[in-house]
């Protein structure tokens, strides 16, 4: 019972760094449960959620240099929603079957 809980748990954690405001920490906690933890369930989740951050990072750099041709500032809000509605998507899923990882649809797998 304790590896379930703790499988919930960690993955729970990984999908939602993204709503931790700094940097560091919505990175570095993916990255600390992806190296430091050995079940391949939890570093599937934990590689998806990097993999979803450096999504969002490249896609805000690139619609923000789109503002100039005036497309970007609606791309900007529709990743602004997007950061916000997927990760929460990926809680509700891992919490109801904490046996399965969470893949993000819609972004390229960089790890």
């Amino acid at each position: 019972m304790k590896n379930k809980d703790q499988r919930k748990i960690l993955s729970l954690l990984c999908h939602g760094s993204v709503f931790f405001s700094f940097l560091i920490v919505s990175i570095g906690i993916p990255i600390a449960v992806w190296l430091f933890n050995e079940d391949p369930v939890v570093q599937a989740n934990a590689k998806e959620s990097l993999n979803f951050h450096i999504n969002l990072y490249v896609y805000a750099i690139a619609f923000a240099l789109l503002i100039f041709l005036l497309i970007g500032i609606p791309l900007l809000f529709l990743l602004a929603s997007a950061s916000f509605v997927m990760p929460i998507i990926a809680i509700m899923k891992v919490y109801r079957n904490p046996h399965r990882p969470y893949y993000y649809p819609f972004i390229i797998r960089l790890l």
